[in-house]
């Protein structure tokens, strides 16, 4: 037995409360090493008296990767506190005795020395990770303001130009605004749509407005605050929920605090609210938004955005009464963290009390791009952009950088990083403002793009589209992934669009098995045939997707929902390479 590779960590992703007095407990040990493992657990103070060691409960092979197998099991417990620890059984035929203490051989002495055992003390629902519920029914849309829609002139900067006349370079204005989002609310509500994720809407010099001047100011081309406010109560009224983007990494340099460090040097009273290294303040210039020998600290290399020092009380104190007038004065659902891994845990933890103390289930995503098990133990972070995710089934999908068994082993070690509550919400893109768009990266084969979409609407997580997406738009990456919407439908791949439609209804229709129901491998094949199905008590529902290069025949017994480039026979489907079928009983 490989018992180096045996793993376990209470209060933790490996042991903790899913529901009111329901734990999840975890086991990772060597792939294919492991015949059956069983959980020994209970009261801790009922060791000598029920003698409930000499029972077990056995635990379920769930996910494997090219390395482990997890093992899991969900209980309850009278008492609301556990003591456990776990049987092993080798393929060699070795049993052993896993707890607190380690290894040792499985004997009577070993199993009833209350100490060997991990233990949960009690099961307090107030450390509990909570999911906001009304996440897992969401289908997210992702917009950049600039260049969604135009619904007022009025307010169009200087030199805008006309809508959608080229493509777009790092400077442009197109005049995009939020009353061009509510003049087109009905038409997300008709694709399906009930969360609405922005790109940031305050006072900035930019396009992007990631360069935030004001945070308590609408940027002026895109509007006011009664504006806004009329956006969020249209959302509301149709179900849509609602989430700003937050850039408190960094600010502009057209900030009045930064431009208050400008003039004054050292003596500003704003001086600290910044990693400042040497006075006084320079740069060279290197090229669009890119410098070096910066005497401060700033976002990448880029000096019209130095970094906020947010361990600064007073700079702590800002951002958070920010964090917290938004949601309390226009009703916002959400925020989405801009750069969320470059700022210290403290400030978070502080922020997540703050927007917690204002709304009820309120989402808190934050954007880091690899595995954030630091950002979600509850206290910071509902979720993460999921881009260590979707990257697995891009690089094999579309990329084909990496084998089938590959893309499994990534999403599962993905599934095991975090709580299951936390793998149901995380934020699910494809593509969005920082990436070339999806149709551009499958080589406009909109095949392959549906293929992936369906496979990647079938993973826990909540799905996002980007903006456009939906009715055909390419682009490479900033600037090109940011070009205007297109709104004359004669230029729409109406198609296109009505796939999309249908691939969000099934996504609502099944959210309860699509975001609790256990993950089946039914088979991977090295010729590209793969079989997700998603299981609940109540539900199954699968994908069979043809990766391949040949056509793939394979016999069901369920009903058809959706599909791409499939033929039907009966129980029987042939699905050509880049199909796929979205089936359920």
């Amino acid at each position: 037995m490989n018992t180096p590779a045996i793993y376990h960590r209470p209060d933790s992703e490996f042991a903790y409360l899913y529901k009111d007095n329901l734990m999840h407990i975890r086991l990772r040990t060597a792939r294919g090493d492991v015949k059956r493992v069983d959980l020994i657990h209970g009261d801790p103070y009922t060791l000598d008296t029920q003698h409930w060691q000499e029972k077990t409960s056995s635990m379920e092979r769930y996910l494997t990767t090219d390395l482990y197998d997890f093992w899991t099991i969900e209980l309850t417990e009278p008492f609301k506190r556990i003591s456990y620890a776990f049987k092993i059984t080798g393929n060699d035929g070795i049993t052993i005795f896993y707890g607190d203490h380690g290894i040792f051989s499985f004997e009577k002495n070993v199993l009833d020395s209350a100490d060997n055992y991990f233990r949960m003390p009690y099961f307090h629902e107030i450390d509990r990770f909570k999911a906001p519920e009304w996440v897992k029914k969401t289908v997210w849309y992702q917009i950049f303001p600039e260049r969604f829609a135009n619904g007022d002139k009025t307010n169009d900067p200087e030199n805008t130009l006309n809508w959608g006349s080229k493509d777009p370079s790092q400077t442009d204005f197109f005049g995009g605004d939020l009353q061009g989002v509510i003049d087109h609310l009905d038409y997300l509500t008709d694709l399906g749509i009930n969360g609405i994720y922005f790109c940031p809407i305050f006072k900035a010099k930019s396009n992007h407005k990631y360069d935030t001047i004001d945070y308590m100011e609408i940027d002026p081309a895109f509007g006011d605050k009664e504006t806004f406010k009329k956006l969020i109560n249209e959302c509301h009224k149709r179900g849509i929920r609602v989430m700003l983007d937050a850039v408190f990494n960094h600010m502009g340099d057209n900030s009045p605090q930064w431009q208050d460090v400008l003039e004054n040097g050292r003596d500003s009273k704003y001086a600290d609210w910044f990693h400042i290294n040497k006075f006084p303040i320079t740069y060279q210039d290197t090229g669009f938004d890119q410098a070096e020998n910066i005497t401060y600290d700033t976002f990448g290399f880029t000096p019209h955005m130095p970094k906020l020092n947010t361990a600064n009380p007073e700079v702590k104190k800002y951002l958070l009464g920010i964090a917290k007038y938004w949601i309390k004065e226009f009703d916002i659902d959400a925020w989405r963290l801009d750069v969320a891994n470059e700022i210290d845990h403290e400030f978070w933890r502080d922020f997540k009390k703050t927007c917690d103390s204002v709304k009820k289930d309120f989402y808190i995503l934050g954007e880091v791009w690899h595995s954030s098990q630091g950002w979600l133990q509850g206290d910071q972070f509902s979720a993460v952009m999921n881009y260590a995710y979707t990257d697995s089934i891009s690089k094999y999908l579309i990329k084909q950088e990496i084998p089938i068994d590959k893309m499994v082993s990534d999403i599962n070690n993905q599934l095991m990083l975090y709580r299951d509550q936390t793998d149901q919400i995380q934020f699910n893109v494809l593509d969005s403002h920082d990436t070339a768009r999806l149709l551009t990266e499958t080589n406009d084969d909109k095949d392959l793009m549906k293929q992936v979409l369906a496979f990647t609407y079938l993973q826990p997580g909540v799905p996002c589209v980007y903006y456009g997406d939906e009715i055909g738009m390419d682009g490479g990456n900033d600037p090109g992934c940011r070009k205007c919407m297109v709104w004359d439908k004669s230029k729409q791949d109406l198609q296109l669009y009505d796939f999309f439609k249908q691939l969000i209804r099934f996504r609502r229709n099944n959210q309860e098995v699509l975001s609790e129901g256990k993950m089946v491998w039914e088979r991977v094949q090295d010729d590209g045939l793969l079989i997700l199905s998603r299981k609940d008590d109540k539900k199954i529902v699968k994908i069979i997707l043809n990766s391949g290069i040949k056509d793939q025949n394979v016999k069901i017994n369920q009903s058809v929902i959706l599909s791409n480039l499939t033929i039907t026979n009966n129980h029987e489907l042939t699905i050509s390479p880049k199909g796929f079928a979205l089936v359920k009983d």
